[in-house]
C-alpha cells in the first residue's frame, strides 16, 4: 500500500508530480514517512534474511540505527508480551505529510489527495481481509457540506407535508369561511423569507454552509404562527363589519404581540451576529436567521395581510373559498346533485333581520375541539392533579439529564453518516484511543540545562508523560558514559553539539534545539522542544482538554517558560469558545429580553410567567437532550438559542390574555386564553413538527442533532402551552376577585327610568338607560 501511494502520479502539462515532488523533506532531503514504514521495511528485511530476534516494542520502539521513536499514535490494537513487545496489532495508521508552499504546489497536492482516496479504495477492493479508512485535509469540508445534499430530498418531502397540512388546518366545512388559500400563502410567506435571505447572503458574499438547513424551521415557527394567529383574529371579528374593518382588528389584535415576538427574535440572534461571537458558522448562522425573521415581518404584513383582505372580500361576497364563484342560496341548492351541494354547503347569516353574534366558523374542527371538550377537560378538578404529577415527573427526568450534560467535541457529530469522517473518526477512536496525540512542549527561552535543579524541573513537568526527549536522552547518555549531568555550561553545551547529536541514533535531535553564538563566541541554547504523550481511556476528548488545560496553567506559573501544542488543540479551543460563546450570548439575550419586555408589557405578572416558563422549557430541553445522545454542541446551543423565541412565540398570548383578564374565575380566563389562541398554537404547532419528522431520516448526524433539539422544543413548549400552565394558573397568582375597577367617586352616574303604565295601572320598567 505504501509503494502504491508514493508512487501516485498528478499529471500537469509537461510534467507528472509525485509524491516525492510534494512531500515535506528532511534535513537529509527526504520525504518524511511515519517511523512505523521504517519499522515495517526493517521486519520484511529480518524475515527475507531468516532472522527471528527482531522485536517491536511498544508505545516506544528502536530502529536499527540506535534511534527511539513512538510508535503509539501508529500502531493500534495492540496486544503485548513481557517488557512492551508487541504480540500483535489490529491496526496500523500511516500519514503522508505533503506541501503547501504556493499556489501551484496547493492544487497539485489537492489533486493528489483525491488521487490518493481512489487508490486507497482500488487497493481495498484487491485485498478485502484488510479494511481501510482513507482521511485527508478535504475530507472534513466536503463531508460537512454532504449534509446538504443529501438532505434536498427529504426536505422537498417537508415542504409537500408542511403545505398539505396547512391547507387542512385553514379549512372548514363551510366553504365560504374556509380559508385553504391563506395556509398556502402564510408558507409561501416564510419560503419567500428564507429566500430572499439566501439572496441577500449570497449578493454579499457570504459562504454557505450545512447549519443554514436550520434556517428555515427557524422561520417556519415563527411565520406559521404569526399567520396563524392573524387568522385566529379574524374569526373572532364580527361578518356583518366591512372586511376594512375586520381587517383593522385582526392587526390591532394579533400584529402587537407579533411585533414584540420578531423584536426578540432579532435581538437574540442579533446578539449572536455580533462580534461577541467569535465562531464564523454560528455567526452567519445568526445573521441569516436575524435578516429571515426581519423579512418574514415585513412579508406578513403586506404580503400575506393583503391576502387576507381578499380572501376577506371573497367570504363577504359568499364566494366559494377556493373557486372563488359565487355560491348559491340554500333553496336553489336543493335542486342540484348532492356532490354538488357537498362542495358548495356554506351557513348564510346575510339575510337575517337582527344582528345577533353567532359564531359561524365554531364549525371548524380545532374551535370546536378546544371549546367543546378541551378546556372542559384540562381545568377539571380531577385532571389538575394528574398533570401537577406528570409536571413533577418531567422535571425529575429533565433534572437527571441535566446532571449529564456533555460537551460534544466529536467531528462525526457535524457530518453525514455514510462518509470516510465517520469511518475514519471512528476506526481512530476504536484502535488508538491509548495514548493522546503527541503533544509538542516548547521551551522558548535560555534556561540553564546543565543546572541540576533546573534538570529536576523540567523532568518534573514532564513526569507521567511518554516523552521522546532530547534533554532526557541526553541525560540518559552521560549517565552511560559515567559523566555527571551538573556540568559545567561549556563542557555541557560542547558535549551536546559535539558528541551527543554527532551519534548516528541522536542525529535527528538537532532538529530539536536551537543553537546561539553570543558575542564571545560562547555557545548557548536558546530554545528547545520536546514531545509529550499522554495514556488516556475512552474518554479522550474530555482528558485531553483537561490537560491542556493543566499543563497551560503550569506554563504560567512554572520557572521554566514553555508552551504546549498540539494540532488538535486548534480545533478544541475553537469547540471551546463555540460553546461557551453563544451561551453566554444567549444568557445576555435572555437578560436584555426580560428587560426589554418590563417597559413594554401591561402587566409586570406577564413578565414574571413567561421567565417562568421559559426557564422551565430550556430546562427540560437541556435534560431530555442529554438522554437522548445529544451532547452539547455549537448546532444543539443555536437550538436553545431559538428555543427562548419560540417558547415566548407561543406562550406569550396566553399569558397576555390570562393576566390582563378582569372580574371573572382564573378557570374562565384560562378556558378564554386557550379558546382564542390555543387553536394558532395548535395549527403551527402541528405544521412544525410535520415538517420536522422528515428530518429524521436524513442519514446526517447534524440532521440528527437538529431534528432532536428542535422536535423537543416545540413538544415541551406544547406541553406548556396545553397542560403545565392552564393548570397552574388556575390556582396560583393573579387573582381575578381583586381585580375589579375600582370606581371613581368623583364620577357620578345618573340612572333614568322610563316606565310604561298598561290599563290596568301595573308599572312596568320598560328601559335602563346609564348616562
Amino acid at each position: 500500500l505504501h509503494s502504491a501511494v508514493t508512487r501516485i502520479q498528478v499529471q500537469r502539462p509537461g510534467f507528472n508530480y509525485t509524491f516525492a515532488h510534494i512531500c515535506i523533506l528532511n534535513n537529509d532531503k527526504t520525504c518524511i514517512v511515519d517511523d512505523i514504514v521504517h519499522v515495517l521495511e526493517e521486519l520484511k528485511a529480518a524475515r527475507s534474511s531468516n532472522r527471528t530476534n527482531f522485536a517491536i516494542t511498544y508505545p516506544i520502539t528502536h530502529l536499527k540505527d540506535g534511534r527511539e521513536v513512538y510508535n503509539g499514535h501508529q500502531l493500534g490494537g495492540v496486544t503485548v508480551h513481557s517488557k512492551d513487545r508487541v504480540k500483535s496489532a489490529e491496526a496500523i495508521q500511516l500519514t503522508y505529510y505533503l506541501q503547501a508552499i504556493n499556489s501551484l504546489n496547493d492544487m497539485v497536492a489537492e489533486k493528489w489527495e483525491s488521487i490518493f482516496c481512489d487508490t486507497v479504495e482500488l487497493f481495498q477492493k484487491s485485498n478485502r481481509k484488510v479494511k481501510m479508512y482513507p482521511f485527508t485535509s478535504s475530507s472534513l469540508k466536503e463531508d460537512f457540506q454532504k449534509t446538504s445534499r443529501v438532505s434536498e430530498r427529504y426536505l422537498i418531502t417537508s415542504l409537500v407535508l408542511v403545505v398539505t397540512l396547512a391547507i387542512l388546518c385553514c379549512s372548514m366545512q363551510d366553504c365560504v369561511r374556509s380559508k385553504p388559500w391563506l395556509g398556502l400563502l402564510g408558507l409561501l410567506t416564510v419560503t419567500l423569507a428564507t429566500l430572499t435571505a439566501a439572496g441577500i447572503i449570497n449578493l454579499t458574499g457570504g459562504k454557505y454552509n450545512s447549519t443554514f438547513l436550520g434556517i428555515p424551521f427557524v422561520t417556519l415557527g415563527h411565520g406559521l404562527y404569526g399567520t396563524f394567529e392573524m387568522l385566529s383574529s379574524w374569526r373572532k371579528t364580527r361578518e356583518d363589519q366591512h372586511v376594512k374593518e375586520r381587517t383593522a382588528a385582526v392587526f390591532a389584535d394579533s400584529m402587537l404581540s407579533f411585533s414584540l415576538t420578531t423584536a426578540m427574535y432579532l435581538v437574540t440572534f442579533g446578539i449572536g451576529a455580533s462580534p461577541f461571537t467569535n465562531i464564523e458558522a454560528a455567526r452567519i448562522f445568526c445573521c441569516n436567521s436575524c435578516i429571515a425573521i426581519f423579512f418574514n415581518y415585513l412579508y406578513v404584513l403586506s404580503f400575506y395581510g393583503s391576502s387576507l383582505v381578499f380572501t376577506g372580500y371573497i367570504e363577504n361576497n359568499y364566494q366559494h373559498s377556493i373557486f372563488c364563484r359565487k355560491v348559491p342560496k340554500p333553496e336553489v341548492l336543493q335542486e342540484k346533485p348532492a356532490w354538488y351541494r357537498f362542495l358548495l354547503t356554506a351557513k348564510f347569516s346575510e339575510d337575517t333581520a337582527d344582528s345577533e353574534e353567532t359564531n359561524t366558523y365554531e364549525s371548524h374542527l380545532l374551535v370546536w375541539f378546544l371549546k367543546r371538550y378541551y378546556c372542559d377537560w384540562i381545568t377539571n378538578t380531577y385532571v389538575k392533579p394528574f398533570v401537577v404529577l406528570f409536571y413533577l415527573v418531567y422535571i425529575s427526568f429533565a433534572l437527571m439529564g441535566y446532571l449529564q450534560v456533555s460537551e460534544g467535541s466529536d467531528l462525526s457529530n457535524i457530518v453525514a453518516t455514510a462518509t470516510r469522517t465517520i469511518e475514519y473518526t471512528t476506526a481512530q477512536q476504536k484502535y488508538f484511543s491509548n495514548y493522546s496525540p503527541v503533544i509538542g512542549f516548547y521551551i522558548y527561552e535560555s534556561i540553564e540545562y546543565w543546572n541540576t535543579s533546573v534538570q529536576e524541573d523540567v523532568l518534573e513537568y514532564t513526569k507521567g508523560f511518554v516523552r521522546i526527549s532530547w534533554f532526557e536522552s541526553y541525560l540518559n547518555y552521560l549517565r552511560k558514559l559515567n559523566i555527571s549531568t551538573g556540568l559545567p555550561k561549556k563542557n555541557f553545551t560542547d558535549m551536546l553539539r559535539n558528541s551527543f547529536l554527532k551519534a548516528p541514533q541522536f542525529a535527528h535531535f538537532s532538529e530539536d534545539i536551537i543553537f546561539s553564538k553570543k558575542y564571545n563566541n560562547e555557545v548557548d541554547v536558546v530554545a528547545s522542544r520536546m514531545f509529550l504523550v499522554a495514556k488516556t481511556m475512552e474518554t479522550k476528548r474530555e482528558e485531553l482538554y483537561d490537560l491542556l488545560e493543566t499543563l497551560r496553567k503550569l506554563s504560567l506559573t512554572s520557572k521554566v517558560k514553555f508552551i504546549v501544542f498540539n494540532p488538535s488543540f486548534v480545533y478544541m479551543d475553537r469547540y471551546a469558545s463555540s460553546v461557551g460563546a453563544p451561551l453566554q450570548n444567549s444568557c445576555i439575550s435572555a437578560l436584555f429580553l426580560l428587560f426589554f419586555s418590563a417597559f413594554l408589557v401591561a402587566d409586570s405578572l406577564i413578565n414574571v410567567w413567561l421567565t417562568l416558563t421559559v426557564a422551565s422549557v430550556e430546562f427540560g430541553v437541556i435534560g431530555f437532550m442529554t438522554l437522548w445522545k445529544v451532547e452539547l454542541d455549537c448546532i444543539s446551543v443555536l437550538c436553545l438559542i431559538y428555543g427562548i423565541n419560540y417558547t415566548i412565540d407561543n406562550c406569550a398570548p396566553l399569558l397576555s390574555t390570562f393576566v390582563l383578564g378582569k372580574e371573572f374565575t382564573r378557570t374562565k380566563w384560562v378556558k378564554n386564553a386557550l379558546e382564542v389562541h390555543g387553536v394558532a398554537i395548535l395549527q403551527s404547532y402541528l405544521c412544525y413538527i410535520v415538517g420536522l419528522i422528515p428530518l429524521a431520516a436524513v442519514p446526517s448526524n447534524l440532521t440528527r442533532t437538529l431534528f432532536r433539539c428542535l422536535f423537543l422544543i416545540a413538544l415541551v413548549t406544547f406541553f406548556h402551552c396545553f397542560a403545565i400552565l392552564p393548570v397552574i394558573l388556575t390556582f396560583l397568582p393573579p387573582s381575578k376577585k381583586k381585580r375589579k375597577e375600582k370606581k371613581n367617586p368623583e364620577n357620578r352616574e345618573e340612572i333614568e327610568c322610563v316606565e310604561m303604565v298598561d290599563m290596568d295601572s301595573t308599572r312596568v320598567v320598560d328601559q335602563i338607560t346609564t348616562v
